[in-house]
């Protein structure tokens, strides 16, 4: 058997980078977390939507500053400057770069040095949150969406193009550096040389760019399960980053293959939580809910989100598949969520006031809740559907306790106006998303409750006449 190239976990886990992330509490980095890539930044990912939310007028500047904390046009500085060279001069921001990456490769010469230096490094890399990433294909982008072609801090096409020629030397430079992996060192080192490229690509470049060297490390001979797993789950994070939910779920998909072969229980748990966004993206919240509330107690990949937006995507999700007892147990009294409720003040709210029948703070909430989904760059695509899901569940709720009810005891309990009310059932009923009919002369609300047992009776009956026939038609067939 071929031996395996993965590096020793022993090592990974002697690393310091965990001691120096800010952890939420409940969300502690896993060894093998501890040593993803810190690029491409999801954080970063955030704020750039939070800005081009406020720039097309979805998210209002109030809302925008009381979710983040700072004023919008300051984070937009903040993201325009991280993007490009930190407030620095192209040609400073370059040397610095140049540098670092001609430093390392001349320190290879001494192997057990250049180890230390290269661990020190990664740790370092890792708590740099507003180190200039010069990354040209993303800077263009932010220019044509938020026009950011004539701010004070603004770089040329020509700045631009300078960054992409300085970027195909310092790519050359580490692709020399695989090259003499192959030729002096063994495989670790060639593996470690190949990261090296897909991450500088993914910090520096475009997603095709990194994706196209992820490819040639999940292709490498000899690659063990979990390093494969690794790669493809940093590949999936290029997709994210992008915006890319297609890709990202054929990317996962190739994830899960592989750990069909086997694989750890954390790197299990870190697929699970890169699914979960994943069908969330692709609005199967029904999916994203099972996989999101079964990672609470085992999130470990702070560096796809942070602890309390996992926590997030689980409440909105499992609000609406999870019976009252399990809210209760799972979410509203969950150990885990109560060490972050302080910092989701809203969706927390929102959960224990649907399961207090609290109609009318309810539906208060769910105003309250429409900017912080809009935030949200997983969220927001669906934000309406949500929504109109979160209204349904409540009627339901409501209805279920009872055979009729008046439309104006009804709009009282959710503190609405009876028109409004009527307007919103209506709808709903005639979708078939309520079971109930409107009696518009009295004023009742009457709930048509199934009867599940009888309806399963018809629907075997059916099913066994057009069983029937089609042996009836078989037979004769055979007969002939």
């Amino acid at each position: 058997m071929a031996p395996s190239m993965e590096i020793d976990d022993n090592a990974d886990k002697s690393k310091s980078v965990a001691t120096k992330k800010k952890v939420a509490p409940g969300g502690t980095p896993s060894a093998s977390s501890e040593s993803a890539a810190a690029y491409p930044d999801m954080a970063l990912a955030q704020d750039i939507h939070r800005v081009t939310m406020v720039h097309n007028s979805t998210l209002s500047v109030e809302d925008a500053t009381a979710i983040i904390g700072m004023d919008p046009k300051a984070l937009l500085d903040k993201v325009i400057s991280r993007v490009g060279t930190g407030g620095k001069s192209v040609e400073e921001a370059m040397k610095e770069n140049e540098a670092k990456h001609n430093k390392t490769e001349e320190e290879e010469n001494d192997a057990a040095k250049s180890d230390e230096k290269k661990k020190k490094e990664d740790a370092d890399s890792s708590t740099k949150e507003d180190e200039p990433l010069l990354n040209a294909a993303l800077y263009r982008h932010l220019q044509s969406t938020l026009g950011q072609s004539n701010s004070s801090n603004g770089l040329s096409e020509a700045d631009l193009t300078a960054l992409d020629t300085h970027h195909d030397s310092i790519i050359k430079i580490l692709r020399d550096a695989i090259t003499k992996a192959k030729e002096e060192a063994g495989d670790m080192e060639v593996l470690h040389a190949h990261m090296d490229v897909a991450r500088y690509c993914a910090k520096c470049t475009t997603k095709e760019s990194a994706l196209s060297a992820y490819e040639e490390v999940v292709s490498l001979p000899k690659l063990s399960i979990g390093k494969k797993l690794d790669a493809y789950l940093e590949m999936a994070r290029v997709c994210s980053f992008w915006g890319d939910w297609k890709l990202m779920n054929e990317t996962l998909a190739k994830a899960a293959k592989v750990i069909g072969k086997g694989g750890d229980w954390d790197r299990r748990n870190r697929l699970k939580a890169y699914q979960a966004l994943s069908y969330l993206c692709m609005r199967d919240l029904k999916s994203a809910s099972t996989l999101l509330v079964d990672g609470i107690a085992t999130f470990s990949c702070m560096e796809l989100c942070e602890y309390s937006e996992f926590i997030t995507y689980a409440i909105v999700t499992n609000l609406l598949y999870l019976k009252r007892t399990e809210l209760k147990k799972s979410i509203i009294d969950g150990s885990e969520i109560l060490q972050v409720a302080k910092d989701i003040p809203v969706v927390m709210q929102l959960a224990n006031t649907l399961y207090e029948c609290d109609y009318k703070a309810y539906l208060h909430t769910l105003v309250d809740l429409h900017p912080h989904l809009v935030a949200n760059r997983y969220l927001q695509p669906h934000a309406g559907y949500i929504l109109r899901e979160l209204h349904v569940l409540a009627f339901q709720q409501f209805l279920d306790s009872y055979q009729s009810v008046t439309l104006e005891s009804m709009a009282a309990s959710f503190g609405v106006g009876v028109e409004f009310l009527d307007l919103q059932l209506s709808r709903f009923i005639a979708a078939g998303r309520l079971s109930a009919k409107i009696d518009k002369y009295g004023g009742v609300v009457e709930t048509n409750r199934p009867d599940w047992k009888n309806a399963r009776y018809q629907e075997m009956i059916q099913k066994g006449d057009l069983l029937l026939n089609r042996i009836q038609k078989l037979g004769r067939v055979v007969d002939l």
